[in-house]
């Protein structure tokens, strides 16, 4: 540990290098944290399907009737600000949401963890990564 001074100073773009790098992970870390919801794979979420989660499509009426997760039910963006009232008993269930690709979800999660729901989860890569796994689709 006495060397590392002398280290340092003998190989000063090696050490700049190390920070550097220690800093893009730390960053990395901290924006994965601060996207708030959780994020799960098609798998985890039959998984919490099975476990009696509440599945919440955002999609648009016309895109859900033509196929979605089986058990899904439609959620509208003008119905998300009320999400609270309306699905209260599941405020402490897990509740999973999901669009086409997946960053519409993750913004509505965060909403629904600011109005107070605990287990929120967004489907990572939205509906067409539960296609890409070649999942069954239920239509209305």
């Amino acid at each position: 540990m006495d060397r590392l001074p002398e280290f340092a100073g003998h190989h000063p773009w090696l050490v700049a290098a190390a920070a550097l790098i220690a800093l893009v992970v730390l960053a990395y870390e901290a924006r994965l944290r601060i996207q708030g919801a959780a994020t799960i794979s098609p798998q985890e979420l039959i998984g919490l399907m099975n476990q009696g989660a509440l599945v919440l499509d955002l999609r648009p009426a016309s895109e859900y009737a033509a196929g979605h997760i089986n058990g899904a039910k439609p959620l509208s963006s003008d119905q998300l600000p009320r999400a609270a009232d309306t699905f209260k008993r599941h405020k402490e269930k897990p509740v999973v949401l999901y669009c086409d690709g997946g960053s519409q979800a993750s913004a509505a999660a965060r909403q629904l963890s600011a109005q107070g729901f605990t287990r929120v989860f967004s489907l990572r890569g939205g509906l067409s990564a539960w296609r890409a796994e070649n999942l069954p689709l239920a239509k209305a």
